[in-house]
């Protein structure tokens, strides 16, 4: 059962008497209430744009947050900004890796250990202290990379840009990332909107390519026309960020879906509930 260090991911520390009622007045979820019980969440911008995604962790002093390294400090400093006089500690652990296993179960004890929560198969993630990452005997990061493109699972950074994505076009609200009955947040007038007009026509989802597939932020082309852009990929499968109605039009009008030359044809996955033009509306992706 692989295990692999996430190098591109920090956590930072929430405390205090405040710190759950301060995180669930900002985040798009509500944060766990159970130690050991994690949720995913993000802090958005006042026009409804990700700052930065995240898996919330509950433990018995507060709560982990495990982030993109890449947003690790704006996100500090907003939070901060945001505290004002609530009692509230927050804080960078930088004597903490974040490891992730997955295909079985874990063979890490005496860690912070919580199972992904945006989907089952992205495994366990674990939070242990740097000095002993490179002692476990891990993977390349790479091959975990692999596994989370062939389940079509967005990273930030890659498929997205942070201050430019919703959270909807990252498919947050997919994989659990958006309680759309919950109190007010950052960034909520939009997201609901989105959600109850049904105007999210961006969404990343899976192509299947021949081979390697093209560079990260290839344009994704349609009759000479761009209809979205590349994200991460491994050989025979790529994510992209696309115009769903764009692509349906390619569709109807007979043609070719590529990127760099590279025929892409698009895969449905079987978590997502939105309609994929050209899947036939089949769940191909488990």
């Amino acid at each position: 059962m692989p295990i692999a260090i996430l190098k591109e991911r920090a956590v930072a520390r929430i405390a205090g008497a405040d710190a759950a009622h301060f995180l669930d007045n900002l985040l798009t979820a509500r944060v766990p209430g159970e130690p050991g019980a994690a949720r995913y969440a993000a802090l958005l911008t006042p026009q409804g744009k990700i700052v930065s995604d995240m898996i919330v962790l509950a433990t018995e002093g507060g709560f982990r947050l495990d982030v993109p390294r890449l947003t690790l400090a704006d996100l500090v400093k907003r939070l901060q900004l945001y505290r004002l006089r609530a009692k509230v500690e927050i804080g960078v652990l930088e004597d903490l890796a974040v490891a992730v296993a997955w295909g079985g179960a874990s063979p890490l004890v005496d860690t912070l250990a919580y199972d992904d929560p945006r989907l089952p198969a992205l495994g366990r993630r674990f939070l242990l202290p740097a000095a002993e990452a490179s002692e476990i005997g891990a993977v390349p990061e790479e091959e975990w990379q692999a596994h989370r493109i062939a389940l079509g699972v967005p990273e930030g950074g890659m498929d997205f840009l942070y201050g430019d994505a919703f959270p909807h076009e990252a498919d947050m609200d997919q994989l659990g990332g958006i309680d759309f009955d919950k109190g007010c947040y950052v960034g909520q007038e939009i997201v609901s909107r989105m959600q109850h007009r049904g105007t999210a026509r961006t969404r990343i989802i899976p192509f299947a390519v021949c081979g390697r597939p093209p560079a990260e932020g290839t344009p994704i082309l349609a009759g000479g026309k761009t209809i979205g852009r590349l994200g991460s990929g491994t050989p025979g499968r790529v994510l992209g960020l696309v115009r769903l109605d764009r692509l349906e039009d390619a569709r109807a009008g007979g043609h070719v879906v590529e990127a760099d030359g590279a025929a892409l044809v698009p895969e449905r996955p079987g978590w997502v509930s939105f309609a994929v033009p050209g899947t036939a509306g089949g769940e191909i992706l488990a």
